[in-house]
């Protein structure tokens, strides 16, 4: 008698093979996910040093006399010190850089000068806001910030109290 050997898989092996594919591509996505997260963090601190040297021209062209504070954008008359000529977009989709220029007040005749990633609109609710999937933005609220602090007690909203929710990048 000869028997003939079928070619093939069987079901079991190959639901153990799509299964092992399974896992491995939600592995990789994840490492792609949080090398993503570290790309977009360390873009925003680029850019922030970026920022902080074309407001340095800018105060020397200015009786360094800094910028008036803007809603959710920077000075019209800042953009010409950008090396690109524009204000750029920051790394997060939806959020939007903010140059702040804020009476400190816990500190009477004291200022603050920083630049901020806000991640709601101006004005909006929490449910329009998209903060990113990191820890130092757990637990931030609708005026939280991501911030880089050019000179005074910097914090995440001067309307919230100074341990209100944010990430300061170089305090």
């Amino acid at each position: 008698m000869i028997y003939k050997i079928k070619g093939g898989f069987t079901l079991i092996e190959l639901l153990i093979v799509i299964s092992i594919i399974g896992l491995l591509s939600t592995v990789v996505l994840a490492s792609m996910s949080s090398a993503k997260n570290k790309a977009n963090f360390a873009r925003t601190k680029l850019e922030f040093r970026s920022l902080e040297r074309a407001l340095t021209l800018y105060l020397m062209d200015n009786n360094y006399v800094y910028p008036p504070d803007t809603a959710r954008d920077f000075p019209a008359a800042f953009t010409s010190y950008l090396t690109t000529g524009s204000w750029p977009h920051p790394a997060w989709p939806g959020s939007y850089y903010d140059w702040e220029n804020w009476d400190d007040p816990d500190r009477v005749g004291q200022k603050i000068y920083q630049i901020s990633v806000r991640f709601c609109p101006a004005g909006g609710n929490i449910s329009t806001c998209k903060f990113p999937n990191e820890s130092w933005a757990s637990g931030f609220n609708v005026n939280s910030a991501l911030y880089y602090c050019v000179s005074g007690y910097c914090r995440s909203h001067v309307d919230e109290a100074a341990s209100y929710p944010g990430y300061c990048v170089n305090c």
